[in-house]
């Protein structure tokens, strides 16, 4: 039996990982420490029971050292960040704070406890994203390891940032750090404001698509359990100081994400009984398809034109590998939202 320190467990990527090893280790107790800022959810953690979930915010030291102490926890699994491109460019100090800040805090309570302290075996896992490698030509070679750091956003110069002080206090203080960057996850439970739900529930009620520029940005589309499979790996098999990238191997233009979501709309209202009248304006409800919805935007600020994600480092060293097709993943978590309503809905701008 293991204690883990989930902070950010109440949100998308880490309420998803804390399902993931409650049904891979149920013995193992989880403190998850989550500030319930917009994208955290008391629901999400709804069905895991070895999870306790504690408000409070990583910046608060005093908090962290008390809980790992008390609690006799070993393994830090650090989600808790803002992540939302979009918000970082018209609001940068709060991922400043979050992200930099309140990462620092939990490296410098981590060495206060396990390095100054007891000496406990240790770990102390980070996530991270590929957006720190900035952005990649048609042409270009996929992001490694050893790609230099070329942050575009607020957002991804503040996680580079905080992948920076991770290192740091491996190399310095001698802390047990591993750091994976992953590419786009999609799944469940995460906040309508990305791209896969806000598009989703945009068809299913009838408003407009945005489509920023030419739509044609390219990601590494990445299923969030295959991402949670993949930092079983890194905590399980990972070198001490050790950075990996966790990617999904399905490297689309937004375009096509796009109309594969309008496509499985469609398909879902051919399909399920009852969707009519659940989703009386979707163009799909009318016998229209979905992608009429489509608009063309102004594409946002400081765009990143492509990213990829070269996993080699992972598969060969840890044996990671995505088990998803896009497709598959999609279809999944299209039906996942149409079962959980009563998760999703009072996330909406109107159910306020």
């Amino acid at each position: 039996m293991a204690n883990f320190l989930i902070t950010g467990g109440a949100g998308f990527i880490g309420g998803n990982f804390v399902h993931y090893w409650n049904r891979q280790y149920p013995e193992d107790n989880m403190i998850v420490l989550d500030a319930l800022t917009y994208a955290g959810n008391r629901s999400t953690l709804e069905g895991a029971p070895r999870a306790e979930l504690i408000e409070g915010d990583i910046r608060d030291q005093e908090l962290v050292e008390r809980l790992l102490r008390d609690r006799d926890i070993e393994t830090i699994v650090h989600f808790a960040a803002e992540s939302h491109v979009d918000r970082s460019i018209s609001g940068p100090d709060a991922f400043i704070d979050t992200n930099i800040l309140g990462t620092n805090s939990l490296l410098k309570a981590a060495r206060a406890v396990w390095l100054e302290g007891d000496g406990k075996d240790h770990r102390f896992h980070h996530i991270s994203t590929d957006e720190v490698y900035g952005s990649l030509g048609a042409g270009d070679q996929a992001f490694s390891e050893a790609t230099p750091y070329a942050p575009n956003s607020p957002y991804s110069a503040s996680k580079a940032a905080s992948d920076h002080l991770v290192r740091a206090y491996h190399h310095t203080y001698g802390l047990n750090v591993t750091t994976s960057n992953c590419s786009n996850n999609y799944g469940p439970y995460q906040f309508p404001e990305k791209l896969i739900p806000l598009f989703l529930l945009s068809a299913l009620s009838g408003r407009n698509l945005p489509i920023y520029g030419d739509g044609m940005n390219v990601r590494d589309w990445l299923h969030v359990e295959d991402h949670c499979s993949g930092i079983e790996v890194c905590l399980r098999k990972g070198k001490p100081g050790e950075t990996y990238n966790i990617g999904g191997g399905a490297e689309l233009p937004n375009m096509a994400v796009i109309d594969a979501i309008c496509r499985e709309v469609d398909f879902a209202f051919e399909a399920i009984d009852g969707l009519v009248d659940r989703y009386p304006n979707a163009p799909a409800a009318k016998g229209k398809r979905s992608e009429s919805l489509k608009v063309f935007v102004a594409d946002r600020a400081g765009h990143d034109r492509r990213y990829a994600i070269d996993d080699t480092k992972a598969h060969t060293e840890l044996g990671y590998a995505a088990q998803r097709t896009f497709d598959e993943g999609l279809r999944d978590t299209i039906m996942w939202y149409l079962s959980r309503e009563d998760w999703w809905k009072p996330l909406l701008p109107d159910a306020k």
